[in-house]
């Protein structure tokens, strides 16, 4: 196999400090500052709370009051939105490429995409449109949220089952492949435990070429199961390798867990995958640019593999 991964040598001497995407024209960073990220989401702008973002100074001190939102944490755990345009909808569309997503500000400062992810979303849309030429794409996205990779893979002619344990999520997803025109194409919705579906998908004999996941760092399953990333990704991703097809195409994990290492996932990828389907291992951060600016704010991290080595 061939691994390769982001480190501080690669970094200091030749400047790769992360995967970006540049051309999401609905959104950007502002500014950053005081654990903050000041963001533009198509008109609509918001106040973050993000703890990467240690700094106190402002490159644009002006622009803070045109906030139109800001979550604020609260000293006793949580926080919540305060609005500062009366006249901001409790709901709005953001733009990529030729998909629209539906937002709204939601409890724990989200809105229902993750703009970074946006890098993951390319990546899996070009692997898709090279393969579709000659077979169906079988794609089965985990932890799948709101369903923006779904919706990237619908949109180049895969089929996808979409699996979270949230009907609310779930739901949330079944808008997305709306308001992108999708509704027709071939999507399953799973609203279940992570785990108990994969089992059951082993006995029912069901293959997958792309295998996406996005574990959160602890989380309840449908009926209250608990998972754990640290006890129980190494074996999940070890049962997805009895889904994956004869000629899979790929399996992106991808993480926001504090203090979980890039080369860890990677690691979990050699020890699974690569032994079943020798290909090409790759690891780093995500993050998006600031305008305007050379600062970057990482946002995750991600190990990807692939039969076919992705060159950005």
């Amino acid at each position: 196999s061939n691994i390769v991964c982001s480190n501080f040598i690669k970094k200091l001497f030749l400047g790769d400090v992360m995967k970006v995407i540049k051309n999401f024209n609905d959104y950007e960073i502002l500014d950053m500052a005081n654990g903050q990220k000041l963001e533009r989401w198509n008109g609509v702008i918001l106040s973050r709370p993000d703890p990467q973002i240690i700094w106190n100074e402002k490159t644009r001190a002006s622009l803070w009051d045109s906030a139109d939102a800001k979550y604020k944490r609260s000293n006793k755990g949580g926080g919540e939105w305060y609005i500062y345009n009366k006249d901001m909808d409790s709901t709005w569309q953001i733009k990529w490429e030729d998909l629209t997503f539906n937002l709204k500000l939601m409890g724990f400062k989200h809105t229902g995409i993750f703009p970074e992810q946006a890098y993951n979303w390319n990546i899996i849309r070009k692997k898709i449109s090279e393969e579709s030429k000659n077979r169906e794409v079988k794609v089965l996205n985990l932890f799948a949220y709101t369903g923006a990779a779904s919706v990237a893979a619908l949109s180049k002619g895969a089929s996808v089952v979409h699996v979270d344990s949230s009907r609310g999520m779930v739901d949330w997803a079944k808008e997305n492949v709306k308001s992108s025109g999708l509704e027709n194409k071939p999507i399953r919705y799973i609203v279940d435990d992570v785990v108990k579906f994969i089992e059951r998908e082993i006995r029912r004999g069901n293959k997958y070429d792309i295998i996406l996941m996005d574990p959160p760092s602890f989380g309840r399953g449908s009926n209250k199961e608990i998972w754990n990333i640290e006890t129980d990704l190494f074996n999940l991703v070890k049962l997805c390798t009895q889904v994956l097809s004869d000629k899979p195409i790929m399996f992106l994990i991808n993480s926001y867990t504090t203090g979980l290492s890039m080369s860890v996932l990677a690691d979990i990828l050699k020890l699974t995958v690569n032994k079943v389907h020798q290909g090409y291992i790759s690891c780093d951060e995500i993050g998006l640019p600031m305008k305007d600016s050379d600062l970057y704010l990482p946002c995750g991290i991600f190990a990807r593999w692939e039969s076919e080595k992705y060159e950005d």
